[in-house]
């Protein structure tokens, strides 16, 4: 039952997030043959002022074991 969180700055409309979405689950479906019905996707707009608090401080820096693929920005 994957579940894939995604956090980007707020300003895309709703149909790139819904291709997103889409694109994320067939990528789910193919890499770990997940059925499409067990696969689901949530957004979340981040204001691009409260980036480096809210997500980038606490949630790329703040849990190095579970980050997969680090950023190639620094923010400070």
């Amino acid at each position: 039952m994957p579940h894939i969180s995604v956090k980007m700055l707020a300003g895309r409309s709703d149909v790139e997030k819904k291709r997103l979405s889409e694109a994320l689950t067939l990528a789910v479906i193919n890499t770990l043959g997940a059925s499409e019905k067990s696969v689901s996707v949530s957004v979340d707009d981040i204001d691009p002022a409260e980036w480096t608090e809210k997500i980038y401080k606490t949630e790329i820096m703040g849990h190095p074991q579970s980050l997969i693929k680090k950023p190639g920005y620094q923010p400070f």
